[in-house]
């Protein structure tokens, strides 16, 4: 067992990462250890990374103790880049954490002022003179490749600066000059946000922080009003959004809403978080408050504006689609579904289940109505069922009388057969061919029934029920 990591006392104490728990017990014999939980820190750098959201949206991982926030475009609104950094750090002081800082033109020159450097404002005029006397390690390369640049007496940045470009390429690779070349600003470097960027987002940063429901649901309202500009220059409608809640202790909520059909009217945004607050209200912990509220536009589609119908029927679909939104929005995405057909004759592949508010959306964009074929049942088995036929014509007859689930049928009527051969490129080309029937009993019962494969082809098909008609 080694030490991963050390607090300021135990590094006084001339301890170092990597050390022997025992040596490290024999030079400190009161030296508190704790195993380290790699699960915990992550979960730990990921809640200190939705915290820094209210900084920027563009917010990465660095490793496993570390963040690259992309200010671009933001510092203005904190009084400049050195009034951001400052209030950063201070606010993770303030909540017990130790935290170093650096604003740089690219992630790498900004990664190795914070770990290796003091920190700070690095401008473009500074840069070769600020990275020259970091160590290489400062480049972020590879254990190995620092070891073996150190053998040949390039220790710093700067002798690697000074150095001919050609000769490392070829004994190190392209790695270095590009991680030099990073550092520097010469390439850029993109980060990868860990969370989706909002197409639209609109914020209210509070002077006192708000803990009641109804308050929170009146600064949503309120957001989404200032959002209505912005989507009407495009021309969308929302259709998931996402309402952030930053507390005051530095913990973030986030809640999710759907709806079936782009949203522009704030009333009815705010609506749906009012559904989903009472459903996640066990979960939400105000404690001493909110200070930021957040709205964000995760996804938006087209608007269509239309008028009242004298008639038609828009408004039974927004009365429908306010259902939907409504009830998903309190119980789950996955409490409704719909069915929606698909390009397919087999029957079981014909149509799928699908959240009804997409199931909506997509009859909203469909060209025209679509309705089931009326010679099939409406209700489909998700699995076939077998049936004993007694009694059947030969060769491409309907059955006479039939056993299913333990009750024996006599056939009184029946139409057929409906011939569907099975999708070879799917099934396969040994795949049994269908005769479909649609049979009444004495009883007025109605079943599709039909027979796996044809009397020439197997000396004795299987029968199956697939569905019954109401």
């Amino acid at each position: 067992m080694r030490l991963t990591a050390l607090s300021e006392g135990a590094e006084a104490l001339g301890l170092k990462p990597g050390q022997g728990v025992a040596e490290a017990r024999a030079m400190c014999p009161g030296l508190e250890v704790l195993e380290e939980d790699a699960a915990a820190d992550r979960h730990f750098l990921e809640a200190v990374a939705d915290w820094c959201d209210r900084y920027t949206p563009l917010v990465a991982l660095d490793g496993t103790d570390g963040l690259f926030l992309d200010i671009t475009g933001c510092a203005h609104l904190f009084g400049g880049e050195e009034a951001l950094l400052k209030d950063i750090l201070a606010r993770l002081r303030r909540m017990g954490m130790d935290a170093c800082g650096a604003v740089a033109s690219s992630p790498g020159l900004a990664s190795a002022v914070c770990r290796f450097g003091s920190g700070g404002i690095v401008t473009d005029a500074d840069i070769a003179g600020v990275l020259a006397p970091l160590p290489v390690a400062s480049l972020r390369l590879e254990e190995e490749t620092v070891a073996a640049l150190s053998k040949l007496g390039l220790k710093r940045v700067g002798d690697i600066m000074t150095a001919a470009r050609a000769p490392l390429a070829r004994r190190f690779g392209a790695f270095l000059l590009l991680r030099l070349d990073q550092a520097l600003c010469l390439d850029e470097e993109p980060i990868s946000p860990r969370r989706p960027v909002a197409s639209l987002s609109a914020e209210r940063r509070l002077a006192e922080p708000v803990v009641a429901e109804e308050d929170i649901l009146a600064l949503a309202g309120q957001i989404a009003v200032s959002l209505k500009p912005s989507m009407e220059a495009r021309g969308v409608g929302g259709r998931a959004f996402e309402l952030v809640l930053f507390r005051v202790d530095g913990a973030v909520f986030r809640i999710c809403a759907g709806a079936s059909r782009p949203l522009r009217d704030p009333q009815r945004i705010a609506r749906l978080f009012s559904q989903r607050l009472q459903a996640v209200h066990d979960d939400l912990d105000t404690g001493y408050g909110f200070e930021i509220l957040r709205l964000n536009v995760l996804h938006h589609e087209a608007f269509e504006g239309t008028q009242a119908s004298f008639g038609g029927d828009r408004q039974s679909e927004a009365s429908l689609a306010a259902f939907i939104d409504s009830v998903s929005a309190r119980l789950g995405a996955d409490c409704l579904q719909a069915f929606r057909f698909q390009e397919s004759h087999v029957p079981e592949r014909a149509s799928a289940t699908v959240f009804a508010a997409d199931g909506l959306a997509a009859k909203l964009k469909a060209s025209g109505p679509e309705t089931p074929r009326s010679e099939r049942p409406l209700r489909l088995f998700t699995v076939p069922e077998r049936v004993e036929v007694l009694l059947a014509e030969i060769p491409e007859g309907p059955p006479q009388s039939f056993r299913w689930r333990r009750q024996q049928h006599r056939v009184s009527r029946s139409e057929g057969p409906e011939r569907i051969a099975m999708e070879w490129w799917i099934d396969g080309l040994e795949t049994p061919t269908r005769d479909y029937f649609r049979i009444e009993d004495e009883a007025g019962r109605r079943f599709w029934i039909y027979r796996q494969g044809l009397y020439d082809e197997t000396p004795s098909p299987l029968w199956f029920v697939h569905g019954v008609f109401a």
